[in-house]
């Protein structure tokens, strides 16, 4: 079975191959490579754009996430059901029905950070992407009660921020970020303050508590896309200068004159932004997150990516000494705004490994009665039954499911229909259901009622796009648990699921499917 699909060409870097699916398995290069092909192949491509082909295409329109089909992923998994009794409601037909299934969890030392369902959405960060999309994304998850974190880097990219003595006093776009999410919260749900290198330095997170009225920040590790720190592109020579100035890595130099010579001479038309790389160290992050309750952290959160398992236990550890309301392990294969493509296939754990691998760690610090923070599994989840799934093979520890592209997409296609409605050029698709905001968008008048018609006119599209889609998934989750007879998220269990493959069992503790049960059937038939 080869694991690597498109190793020479993808979709992701607009290459292709010459012999299409002739291709040698391990180089991934034609079987043939012809003198005279115009070289459309990743190794083509890079003879002559050079590093540019590093990244997925076209930088700020798209999200991307690995198409390296792993050993073991959750397709492996199956829920299982039962006709017997019921968890957490009256085992009556009549009352233990799927939309009794309460969807709400609870994060925070104390329970008290509320969600009123059991999703995270990942840290947007400074991409274009990200940006051009945020406040339909950030309004569809405040009125759904969900979780959102703003990522790294939005600070020192905003063109209009106010640096003084080193640090960040006012930044229109990291406010009008907190903003989009606050304007539309009814109590329910956060909006977190991501951090790196370069904003821990600058204080964003100390400007989010003490200006913009921000209650969660989040400290960041890394992803499940990449092991080093952000990227992203610049396209003019004046905002790589001023990148540069404020202490980002900036390839090529922009204060070389050569390399300004050669810009405008049109030899490359963009710069790239780097983020330096993290030095995890137990003393400074201790000191780091008393040093973020002291100026008015209520809940401190921590990130981490598809490291090695040693770093996986360092961030369990660290979490659960620092009693963190909440850690998020983002596993290999999950998306991104901008990584190195080949690196998005070939680096980290996998989600469905590193989980296992973090439900040992976490069950070992249960079992010596130290503090167990709430965890968010992240890592290529976007449907109900991967979400369902996620939560029982980490129960009890896992608490929320963390995700990124799939409610962006929901965010992008909402706005973009919207705009279609607008401009009376709706597709086809979706001008069978009518040709007003309330016929198409299934969710639109139910929303309109809850807001009031005043707000519901003032809330961006593509945040009705973001509700719908997480109603999908909590009506399909409720449906999974009433199935399985467990009408709340606490009475999720570790053999709701079975591996479908020793393999699967053996990597990840849950019982092979011709196992389950196996003690409770000698009982039944004697």
């Amino acid at each position: 079975m080869s694991y690597s699909k498109g190793v020479n060409a993808s979709a992701a870097t607009l290459t292709k191959l010459r012999t299409g699916e002739s291709r040698c398995p391990y180089s991934g290069m034609c079987v043939t490579c012809l003198d005279g092909c115009p070289g459309l192949c990743e190794i083509g491509k890079s003879a002559v754009r050079g590093k540019e082909v590093l990244y997925p295409q076209p930088f700020g329109k798209i999200t991307s996430a690995s198409e390296k089909d792993y050993p073991i992923d959750y397709s492996h998994f199956n829920i299982m059901g039962t006709a017997v009794g019921a968890h957490g409601i009256e085992p009556d037909p009549d009352k233990a029905i799927f939309p009794a299934v309460n969807l709400e969890t609870r994060l925070g030392q104390n329970g008290d950070l509320v969600l009123d369902l059991p999703i995270v959405i990942a840290a947007m960060g400074s991409t274009n992407v990200a940006a051009d999309n945020w406040d339909h994304l950030a309004a569809g998850v405040a009125i759904s009660g969900c979780g959102i974190a703003i990522g790294e880097n939005v600070c020192a990219m905003d063109p209009n921020v106010e640096i003084k003595d080193g640090r960040v006093v006012h930044s229109p776009n990291l406010e009008r970020r907190v903003k989009d999410f606050q304007n539309w919260s009814h109590g329910r749900g956060f909006v977190a303050v991501q951090a790196n290198v370069e904003d821990t330095t600058l204080k964003v997170q100390e400007y989010a508590l003490e200006k913009l009225g921000v209650e969660a920040v989040e400290l960041k590790w890394g992803q499940g896309a990449k092991d080093i720190g952000g990227e992203v592109k610049l396209n003019t020579l004046e905002r790589a200068l001023q990148l540069k100035s404020r202490g980002y890595i900036v390839l090529p130099d922009p204060t070389d004159p050569k390399v300004q010579e050669a810009y405008k001479a049109g030899a490359f038309a963009e710069f790239e932004r780097h983020s330096r790389i993290g030095m995890v160290e137990y003393e400074s992050f201790m000191a780091r997150v008393e040093e973020l309750r002291r100026c008015g952290a209520k809940y401190v959160f921590l990130k981490t990516g598809a490291y090695r398992p040693a770093d996986l236990a360092r961030a369990v550890k660290y979490a659960s000494d620092a009693k963190l309301d909440l850690l998020t392990v983002d596993g290999a294969g999950g998306g991104t705004g901008m990584s190195p493509w080949r690196m998005m296939n070939e680096w980290g754990i996998p989600t469905v490994y590193i989980q296992a691998l973090l439900v040992k760690y976490l069950d070992r610090l249960a079992a010596k009665g130290a503090y167990v923070p709430p965890v968010a599994i992240a890592g290529g989840f976007t449907l109900e039954d991967h979400m369902f799934k996620g939560l029982a093979m980490g129960a009890p520890h896992i608490k929320a499911i963390g995700m990124a592209r799939s409610a962006l997409t929901a965010a992008m296609v909402g706005k973009n229909i919207g705009e279609a409605i607008k401009s009376g050029k709706i597709p086809a698709e979706y001008k069978k259901y009518g040709e007003s905001l309330e016929q198409i968008f299934v969710f639109a008048c139910e929303l309109k009622n809850k807001l009031g018609a005043e707000a519901f006119a003032q809330l961006p599209v593509g945040a009705i796009g973001v509700y719908s889609y997480f109603e999908r998934l909590a009506q399909g989750l409720r449906q999974f648990m009433c199935g399985a007879r467990k009408f709340a998220l606490d009475y999720i269990t570790r053999d709701d699921i079975a591996a479908l493959t020793k393999e699967a069992a053996e990597i990840s503790g849950i019982r092979y499917i011709m196992d389950l049960d196996a003690e409770e059937v000698e009982q039944i038939l004697g």
